[in-house]
């Protein structure tokens, strides 16, 4: 693979995922700046699968910004809901004003399970795509990530965002929400994904 450089754009508005991925980057010595402190827009996910969403936003926040770009697009994957919210993961957290509230796709998640599943423990995943593309030439190659787990009620936890309170990864009691930011960074699938990328890089 290509090397990336000095800069990396991480096409993301959200400012939890773009801490995740800047701490996961840090260490290539590459300095990161994000899509919304370039003014960059964010592009409608019309993509049928986690990575045609992940290329698709890498390829125009680098075709925009001049700069190679790192995206991601990742989602929680429920067994007793046939995968779902999956690629909507976000919107199920979308209210009426389009604003998103995460309060409110736990609850509809968990409530769809216990309609579907009640009695079973809650298998899910988390799986993550991330494109990296360059500027001007069209360049881009993908990576996947996921790590299993079950489902809980009540959330517990606030050092995540999105799902991370409902999530507790197989091997460990705490939820994605409650364990050490630095540690969760070490299992999850958006460092899976990476660990890929950095393998790709070395080649």
């Amino acid at each position: 693979m290509r090397p990336i450089g000095e800069k990396l754009v991480i096409a993301t508005h959200n400012p939890g995922k773009l801490r995740e991925i800047a701490a996961l980057v840090e260490p290539l010595g590459i300095s990161c700046v994000g899509a919304e402190e370039l003014g960059l827009p964010e592009p409608e996910e019309i993509g049928n699968s986690f990575a045609d969403n992940a290329d698709l936003k890498a390829r125009e926040a680098a075709d925009l910004s001049g700069l190679p770009a790192l995206a991601d697009d990742s989602g929680l994957c429920v067994d007793a809901l046939h995968g779902r919210p999956g690629i909507f993961s976000a919107r199920w957290a979308e209210d009426s004003e389009g604003k998103r509230d995460w309060m409110q796709a736990m609850e509809k998640v968990w409530r769809e399970v216990e309609a579907t599943e009640p009695d079973a423990p809650p298998a899910a995943h988390f799986a993550c795509s991330l494109a990296i593309a360059w500027p001007n030439d069209g360049q881009a190659e993908t990576f996947d990530g996921r790590v299993d787990g079950t489902l809980v009620w009540p959330p517990r936890g606030e050092r995540g965002f999105g799902y991370d309170p409902i999530f507790v990864p197989v091997g460990h009691e705490q939820t994605f929400g409650e364990l050490d930011p630095q540690f969760k960074h070490s299992i999850s699938h958006r460092a899976d994904a990476f660990r890929k990328l950095v393998e790709a890089l070395k080649e």
